[in-house]
Formats: structure tokens, sequence, C-alpha cells
């Protein structure tokens, strides 16, 4: 727990945000990067590939779009300004609906009893600051290579628990959770009257699409359930600044009490997001086909390595691997010395490993992976 000079929760620094910040686009091979983005980033405000598509019919509202992509109602969602925010969001209401005040009990003697955001660990480093800021304290359960065993976290929640936190695809290791581990961790979560939120951010990173929202699993709908998306990973529309929140009717209204308070969604993206998803069949065959020729490539890099371990899940197209011989900063500093961005592992809880991500197109990617042998091939 941090604390102001008056006694109040403070937001900690996000370390990987401010370190990422400017560097995929300063070098010359970007493997940090996990969305899908543009071989070009547009020169104007609308996105090259939304440039010349026809609106859809009338004006759909957006939630009520994302809603018909989830099967829910569209008072089960929220749009926001991205998935970062909406996960803001379902830690603020979380913390909220403890009925705990942020700053009750004197910090000094140690009696304050904070509501608990349990959150998964490898992980994604906003899951473990943000909470903080708005007043709970974060306690973790292990989720070794990825693997989500529903038993960790029934032995970790407690009374104070209001909310679990995990990512699927998990990051950094890209690994698919269980459907039936997903589902008896929301219930683990539920009886304990706490929330299951889950980022589905890179849930539609498949080769092949299911009939799920948006071409991948999803457990959205689920009762206690928050899920998390947005246009930016798998579609590349990040400058949209365009995601949601799905879940009951009652956290949904919570939730749009609370965005009041923080960034807003812009009236053109709102526009553009409503165009990306009248197309999202069409915008998505391509996506698909990088995310295939990229895993394949990243795949048969780390398998023809003997100094590299970590495992490429299938149709992912990011992964966390070690090196025999260097931990995570120091193969970051060398890759950097060479003009190759990979990102420590350290902002994921693992310091002896990077996460490799081939979000770039595949010409561009296959270039940064030969950039980034040529770099191990010189560790002696």
């Amino acid at each position: 727990m941090r604390w102001g000079c008056a006694g109040l929760v403070v937001f900690p620094q996000i370390e990987y945000l401010s370190w990422i910040e400017g560097r995929p686009d300063a070098v010359e091979h970007d493997l940090a990067s996990s969305d899908l983005r543009p071989a070009i980033r547009a020169d104007g405000p609308i996105p090259e590939r939304l440039a010349g598509l026809p609106d859809p019919p009338g004006t759909p509202a957006v939630d009520a779009l994302v809603a018909d992509r989830y099967g829910v109602s569209p008072d089960e969602v929220l749009v926001t300004a991205g998935a970062t925010n909406a996960n803001a969001l379902a830690f603020a209401v979380a913390a909220e609906d403890d009925g705990v005040a942020p700053h009750d009990g004197d910090p000094a003697d140690g009696s304050e009893n904070p509501p608990s955001v349990l959150v998964e660990k490898p992980g994604y480093e906003p899951m473990t600051t943000t909470p903080i800021g708005f007043g709970a304290r974060v306690d973790r359960f292990r989720r070794p290579e990825g693997v989500l065993d529903a038993a960790r976290v029934e032995a970790a929640v407690d009374d104070r628990t209001v909310l679990v936190a995990l990512t699927d695809r998990h990051n950094p290791t890209g690994r698919r959770a269980d459907r039936a581990a997903l589902e008896r961790t929301a219930a683990a979560a539920t009886a304990n009257d706490a929330h299951l939120l889950v980022d589905e951010v890179y849930a539609p990173f498949t080769a092949t699409p299911t009939d799920g929202a948006f071409g991948g699993p999803s457990i959205a709908g689920t009762d206690g359930v928050v899920v998390t998306g947005s246009l930016t990973k798998f579609l590349g529309f990040g400058g949209l600044r365009i995601g949601w929140l799905v879940a009951d009717p009652e956290f949904v209204a919570a939730a749009e009490r609370v965005r009041h308070h923080l960034p807003s969604v812009a009236h053109p993206s709102t526009a553009l997001a409503r165009r990306a998803l009248h197309h999202l069949d069409a915008l998505s065959a391509d996506r698909r086909e990088r995310i295939r020729r990229n895993h394949d490539r990243l795949a048969a890099f780390a398998a023809d390595r003997d100094a590299i371990a970590g495992h490429v899940h299938d149709g992912a197209t990011y992964a966390l691997l070690a090196h025999d011989l260097l931990d995570g900063d120091e193969l970051t500093e060398r890759a950097l010395d060479a003009g190759v961005l990979v990102v420590p592992g350290r902002f994921f809880d693992r310091p002896g490993a990077v996460r490799v991500s081939l979000g770039r197109p595949t010409d561009r990617a296959t270039a940064a992976l030969d950039a980034l042998g040529t770099v191990l091939d010189d560790v002696d």
C-alpha cells in the first residue's frame, strides 16, 4: 500500500508502460509490440483499413454491437477508453463494493484492512499496480507456465477478496485457460461474494476462428464474471482507444458511474469502432493469416535454438523465452544494442526471461527474429 502526504492512497508507477513508451517506433526491429498493428501508421485519424468502408445502416450503438458478439444484452456492456481503462473500472467497482473506504485505518500502525484483489502470477504489471490506487491490497496466486489451476485460487481467496483477476490468453505466456478451470475459478470467486475479472484482449488470437466472441473463446455471460476486451490487440486499432467491459447489469451500472471520473471515449473513435465492428468478419481474415504465419515463425525460432527455453502455444504470437546464459535484462540490453526490442521478463514476474512478440507484419517480424538470432549467436 502506498500513501500520499495527506494519508490518501496514490497510484503507483506502472514501470512497464513507462519503459515501453516510444521504444517500438525508435528501433529497427520491434519484437515487443504484441498488437497486430499496421505496417504503416495512418497519417490522419482514420486507420487505413477502415478508410473507404461504408458505415453500418442507421446508427447502431457500439455497446449493442459488442453485446451481439458476446450474446449478451446491451445493458451488460460498457464501452470504455481501451481495455486498460475497462480493467481499471473493474478494480474501482470491486474495491468500492467492499464498503470499506480506501484510506480506512492508520497505515502507520498497520491497522488498515483493505479489500483484496487476487491476481495471477506471472502476470501483466498493470493488473497488480492499478488496484492499489483504488485502495485495494494485491495478493497473488501462482499460474506456473500459464496453467490455470482453480485449486490455487480456492486456497488463496479469503473474506477480504473482492476480485480475482487473470488474463486469457495468458499474458505473458500465451497459454489458454481450460474452460472447466475458468468456470471453477469463477465459482470460487462467487462463493466468496467476489467477481472474476478475465482480460480477454488476446482471446481472438487463433488461426482458426471459433464461434465465440471475436472468433475466440470467451467466458462472458457466466455468473460473477467480468470480461474486458478491445479493438487494439487483434484488429490493431490501438489509436481508437476503444475497449469494453462485459458484466452483469448492476456491475456495469456501477462502472458507468465511476467512468465519469476517468477518460471518456471520443466521438470519432465511437464512429470508427461502429464501422470496424460492422465489418469485423472481413477485417479479421488477414489478422488470422498473420497470426498463423507469425506463430509458425516464432515456434520454429524457439525450437531451433538449444540455448532457448520456452513454449510457443498454439495460435499465440508471443511467448516467454529464457536463455541459458543471460537473464532477461542482460538479453534485452544485448538485443537493444543491435536494434532489437524485446521486453524484460521482470515486468511479468519472470526476471530470467524476455517476452518476444510478433505483432508486426510477417516480413518485418521475420527480419526482427533473424536479427535477434544474430545476437544469440554471439553469446559465448
